[in-house]
């Protein structure tokens, strides 16, 4: 591990991170609201294709964490930005539910049903065999595959249950094109925030509990990496988490007070 190198921004992992589906992982208000205090900027940085940014910040808030949208950079934010930089106005194919769909629209894309220059999918809930159909069909015959994020598994009321990732192994089976991805463990995402924060990644470091996805996300835009204790990874399999992804964070944090301290260290007695 290496020391705290001070930061123009901290882009924050949400799940595992700051919360535990509805439940507050303690110390994430204070957290926040000495980042506010302190004037360090941040932004809350999620896989997640569904919600809007407004959603998001809808159920931090619930939770006794403040947040505001143009807090909240998603996964579907930034792979919509990615095809309009790319293409603009763009006709996209969507796999996706009402997160995608608006952050495709408030780009200037259009959304059709077929002829796309580019499929983006993320989590779709309604996915059929004729959607699976279409998707290999349209990017067979020269569509660009974009997937939101990667995420094979995702926690719901009833246990796991299959993510966008799970999705995208049929339709990268079946056309045999691997797709552009932009949620973490890619850096698209980080890049993406700091873009939205006005500086470099370099800048910039990444907070998050999951070593595959948010350390290997921010190491891959050339952030500097913070894990927390919070969630995936726990004292008691830490060495086992380091080992599967393959890489280590700079910095390890037993939990959020600890994290406070390190990124704010007068806020001691916050």
């Amino acid at each position: 591990m290496t020391q705290y190198k001070e930061t123009k921004g901290l882009l924050i992992d949400l799940d595992g991170t700051l919360y535990h589906g509805k439940n507050r992982i303690p110390g994430a208000d204070t957290l926040i609201q000495t980042l506010k205090k302190h004037n360090i900027p941040y932004m809350f940085v999620t896989n997640n294709s569904s919600r809007t940014a407004e959603g998001v910040a809808a159920h931090l808030n619930e939770m006794g964490i403040q947040a505001l949208p143009e807090e909240v950079c998603t996964s579907s934010l930034a792979a919509a930005k990615y095809i309009a930089e790319e293409s603009p106005g763009a006709a996209v194919a969507m796999l996706g539910e009402e997160g995608l769909r608006l952050a495709l629209m408030d780009a200037g894309l259009h959304i059709v049903d077929d002829n796309p220059q580019f499929v983006v999918q993320g989590i779709d809930r309604s996915f059929t065999y004729e959607t699976l159909a279409n998707a290999v069909r349209w990017i067979r015959e020269g569509a660009v595959y974009v997937l939101t994020n990667p995420d094979l598994l995702l926690p719901s009321d009833h246990g796991l249950v299959p993510g966008a990732g799970a999705l995208a192994a049929s339709i990268q089976a079946a056309s045999g094109v691997e797709p552009v991805i932009i949620g973490k463990p890619a850096g698209h995402l980080m890049t993406f925030a700091t873009d939205r924060l006005g500086i470099s990644p370099a800048e910039a470091t990444v907070v998050g509990d999951n070593m595959r996805t948010d350390i290997a996300a921010g190491a891959a835009a050339g952030c500097q990496t913070i894990l927390v204790l919070t969630g995936l990874t726990t004292e008691e399999n830490l060495a086992e988490q380091i080992q599967n992804a393959g890489l280590e964070a700079d910095i390890i944090c037993k939990d959020l007070y600890e994290l406070k301290e390190i990124v704010c260290p007068s806020s001691k007695n916050i």
